[in-house]
């Protein structure tokens, strides 16, 4: 692999994050809301934008607080692909749980695990009442409980399994560093 090739391998998960907000966002612009009953509409795209979360969290470990560029990057890739309003929606609503999202990522020395379930149990939330409240003005029906619901069970379910694949890969490096080496007496 030659040297720009490697550069670039170091920043898949910024490259991941920076194409995946655009094209969740693109997504929920065309993806029909499926009517549950009275009252309960949902678009099916909400149960997959727990990954913008999740990514961000490993991008933000390759680019430190850089990140933030990556994500006004996605902004504007967003303006492109799924309109200025959208863009708008999606971008407010990054600038609250995102940063508070980072905010949680970056202050705390906690292991990667717990970093990534409880920045997404606190950034979730937000994340999905603020992107849908401004979507619901360019797409009316957006807001409603089971999108909210549904949103946030989506990146909540996405959190749960990352955290624990990275908990268990944490949890075997520590027993590994725990044990001694091959010859050498045991206390």
């Amino acid at each position: 692999m030659n040297t720009l090739s490697m550069r670039l391998w170091r920043l898949k998960w910024t490259f991941v994050y920076i194409g995946l907000i655009p094209l969740v966002n693109w997504s929920f612009a065309w993806a029909p809301n499926w009517v549950l009953g009275p009252g309960w509409t949902f678009n099916p795209v909400t149960v997959v934008t727990g990954l913008v979360l999740v990514v961000r969290d490993f991008a933000q470990r390759e680019i430190g607080h850089r990140v933030l560029y990556a994500m006004a990057v996605a902004l504007v890739l967003t303006v492109f692909l799924a309109g200025p309003q959208l863009a708008l929606a999606s971008g407010g609503a990054f600038a609250i749980a995102e940063l508070a999202d980072w905010a949680l990522y970056t202050f705390t020395g906690w292991p990667l695990s717990r970093r990534v379930f409880i920045s997404s149990l606190i950034a979730a939330p937000i994340d999905s009442v603020a992107f849908l409240y401004g979507a619901n003005f360019i797409r009316a029906g957006s807001l409603t409980f089971a999108n909210a619901f549904m949103s946030v069970a989506g990146k909540m379910v996405g959190a749960v399994v990352v955290a624990y694949v990275i908990w268990r890969g944490e949890r075997k490096t520590s027993m590994l560093a725990a044990k001694p080496a091959k010859g050498a007496p045991n206390p």
